[in-house]
């Protein structure tokens, strides 16, 4: 399983991703989920996958694929498309096609394959937006009114994204609440694993801000969660009934 985490604010997107894959407690690997397209001053585009690894893969190699191909346009290269509108339309189509596709052959073998993305960037001259793509291809986009996006192992990391993230909200602030989100569905859920995939996109930047890859050993992460651990602890025993 896994959980990718993404924050629409207004000073620039916040996006992080586990990397864990597991089919079984005895088969157990380490997959980058977060993948990441730019052409600086044009547009950044950040995809982040959960579900059917084979799936996944396989659409993200024709994404790639598309974007070197000489006949290339806007209907069949995120790098060409007119807005992020259509950049998620395209992905969508992708991987409901790849879907369907690996879906068919696995039905043979009673196996399933449903996978989601979720999809964040900015094209020149248009706003920063962020979808959640379904396995079928339609897409929701994150709002004012909820202003970050989920998949795969969400429910643990949900509570503090509710209680503090607003469209407002800093990017350094956004930046510890995912990665508190995160600390908190690691805690409680051994599919979601070490190490973490972390990007920041800047508003009306075009371009990563920041991407960096954080280890198991990673003192800030450990200092972090274990502030965030007595904080909890000092707040319950502060609470009278």
């Amino acid at each position: 399983m896994t959980y990718c985490v993404g924050l629409l604010l207004n000073e620039g997107m916040v996006l992080l991703s586990d990397t864990r894959t597991n089919a079984g407690l005895d088969n157990i690997a380490t997959y980058r989920k977060m993948f990441v397209f730019e052409n600086p001053g044009d547009r950044v585009i950040a995809i982040m996958t959960a579900g059917s690894l084979s799936v996944t893969q396989t659409a993200i190699a024709q994404l790639d694929e598309a974007m070197t191909d000489s006949e290339a346009d806007g209907t069949s290269s995120i790098m060409l498309a007119p807005s992020m509108l259509r950049v998620a339309e395209l992905i969508g189509r992708t991987l409901a096609e790849v879907s369907a596709e690996i879906a068919g052959k696995m039905d043979r073998q009673s196996e399933t394959a449903r996978a989601s993305m979720i999809v964040a960037g900015q094209r020149k001259g248009g706003d920063m937006r962020m979808f959640l793509i379904y396995p079928e291809g339609n897409f929701i986009e994150a709002t004012a009114d909820t202003p970050f996006l989920q998949i795969g192992e969400h429910k643990y990391g949900k509570p503090i994204l509710d209680r503090v993230i607003a469209p407002a909200t800093p990017l350094e602030d956004g930046k510890k609440a995912v990665l508190l989100s995160m600390d908190s569905t690691l805690r409680s859920n051994l599919s979601v694993g070490m190490p973490l995939d972390l990007v920041v996109i800047e508003k009306d930047g075009l371009c990563v801000a920041e991407e960096s890859r954080i280890e198991d050993q990673d003192s800030t992460f450990h200092e972090i969660s274990a502030a965030w651990s007595e904080a909890l602890k000092d707040s319950f025993t502060r609470i009278k009934l």
